[in-house]
């Protein structure tokens, strides 16, 4: 009976360090290329949704067509959408990215649109009776009210790009998806584990990231939450206090 080979590549295993330090520019490689798809589809999907939003808070019957165009878009299976694509892009990047696109400007528009929807009608109001115009009322006022909605939708976005991405791999271009394809046609484990588990680390680590620069950006709202207890607090102790007052 032949013993076991010493080597984790040669057994084959899920876990393999080994795979790791012989294969460090390949993964590197693939996770570059990952997240430049990523941040690429993100940043031109929010510069194309941004004014599309603003289109349909200052129309409302654009609203509509608008929302429900993106979420037709939304609802075609990433395989199809490539597919359609393919005659314009050919098989390149730039194909993959145009896809994610397409899909990121549903959860974009919308999130962005209901930011600037909850917009208090007499903030606006007032912001007018200071003078202020279309243009400045909308960058000092409406955007920056609207910003937690709308980073609440580029985080789903973006989560949603990182694991589309891999998608990409059937026409060449899916970044660490490159790796789980090719690893699952030749049950490649190490492969298949390690470019899957860097996948949900590069999710988490942008969800965060994007996390932290809302609440960078909306210290407003962290305000907001600490002074809610506070009231609630001041509310029962008032209220114990006209009970014990008709006592």
């Amino acid at each position: 009976m032949t013993a076991p080979p010493h080597d984790c590549l040669a057994r084959n295993d899920w876990i393999c360090g080994a795979y790791l330090s012989t294969r460090r520019q390949i993964l590197l490689d693939a996770v570059v290329q990952h997240l430049r798809l990523t941040a690429l589809s993100v940043l031109i999907g929010l510069a194309i949704a941004l004014p599309l939003a603003v289109l349909a808070r200052r129309w409302g019957w654009a609203a509509g067509p608008v929302l429900a165009l993106t979420t037709i878009l939304y609802t075609i299976p990433s395989l199809a959408m490539f597919s359609l694509l393919l005659p314009l892009y050919g098989l390149s990047a730039t194909l993959v990215v145009a896809g994610l696109v397409l899909y990121s400007l549903t959860l974009l528009v919308r999130n962005i649109l209901a930011g600037l929807r909850a917009v208090p009608e007499e903030t606006r109001q007032a912001a007018r009776g200071l003078g202020y115009g279309p243009i400045r009322l909308l960058l000092t006022v409406e955007l920056p009210l609207a910003l937690p909605a709308a980073m609440a939708g580029l985080r789903i976005a973006t989560v949603s790009a990182v694991s589309l991405v891999t998608v990409g791999a059937i026409v060449g271009f899916g970044g660490l998806g490159n790796l789980i394809y090719a690893g699952m046609n030749t049950y490649f484990k190490a492969q298949v584990l390690t470019a899957s588990a860097l996948c949900v680390l590069i999710a988490v680590a942008a969800d965060l990231l994007l996390l932290g620069v809302q609440r960078l950006i909306t210290p407003w709202t962290r305000a907001g939450r600490a002074r809610a207890p506070a009231r609630r607090r001041r509310s029962r102790t008032g209220l114990r206090g006209a009970r014990a007052g008709r006592a």
